[in-house]
């Protein structure tokens, strides 16, 4: 992939990895994201006061390659909260979200990066209900994403096919102009209302998945749906209107 800004200018793409208590899957992730086919990236790592191990892991990962920057929160306050700061630090001309969990696949960022880098679009959705190839789990968790989605475009008057997704992209004057609030996994819907109410141009693209159980780490549970609710119609509703 070609680099428009130059290896002495900004990066092309801040990364920005939200971490708590990511031990086993760490290094790895980070690893596959430095390996990733990007030429020019930045790596900003949000520890969220991780209590397993995780911290170490950090230190070894910054100290290793130079891309990869460590913010450490001293309280855990949940991804939306750790998003925000790294979101704050970015420098990159575009701003990528990646989990610690090894679910999303680096390897797909010249997919994610494309209509951006060739002037269509201002943000992107990367979606893992768009024919990509997918781990098979839960039925209630796929059952409550899409109608979580469904409300969410209802609302807002976007048609995406995976609001939740962890992968989303945006031009970095766009996410700049987004004041974030949520502190856990709303940040997810309150992003797309606010992408939403900025009136931008938003594509989506497939992607892989490659989810994990519950055994295995995974955090998201239903309660986290009743929130998502919520703030679909905290932030979609004035979102809506403003487009009127």
């Amino acid at each position: 992939m070609s680099e428009p800004t130059g290896r002495s200018g900004p990066p092309l793409l801040s990364v920005v990895m939200p971490v708590y208590n990511e031990q086993a899957t760490v290094l790895e992730i980070i690893g596959r994201v430095c390996a990733a086919p990007v030429e020019s990236m930045e790596l900003i790592v949000v520890d969220d006061c991780s209590t397993d191990g995780t911290k170490d892991a950090l230190v070894q990962a910054a100290a290793r390659d130079p891309r990869v920057r460590v913010i450490s929160h001293e309280q855990n306050r949940g991804k939306g909260a750790a998003l925000r700061t790294g979101f704050a630090v970015v420098r990159g001309q575009f701003v990528l979200i990646q989990d610690a969990d090894n679910e999303y696949d680096p390897n797909e960022y010249p997919v994610l990066l494309a209509p951006l880098i060739k002037g269509d679009a201002d943000v992107v959705f990367g979606s893992r209900f768009l024919g990509g190839p997918h781990r098979v789990l839960y039925y209630w968790h796929s059952v409550a994403n899409t109608a979580l989605t469904l409300f969410s475009n209802m609302v807002t008057d976007l048609n995406l096919t995976d609001m939740e997704t962890c992968y989303k992209v945006f031009r970095r004057e766009v996410l700049q102009q987004m004041d974030l609030r949520e502190d856990r996994f709303g940040i997810e819907p309150e992003m797309t209302a606010k992408v939403a109410q900025l009136g931008v141009r938003v594509y989506e693209v497939p992607i892989s998945y490659n989810g994990r159980t519950y055994a295995e780490g995974k955090k998201i549970g239903f309660k986290d749906a009743f929130r998502a609710v919520y703030c679909i119609m905290r932030y979609g509703v004035p979102a809506r209107l403003s487009r009127r």
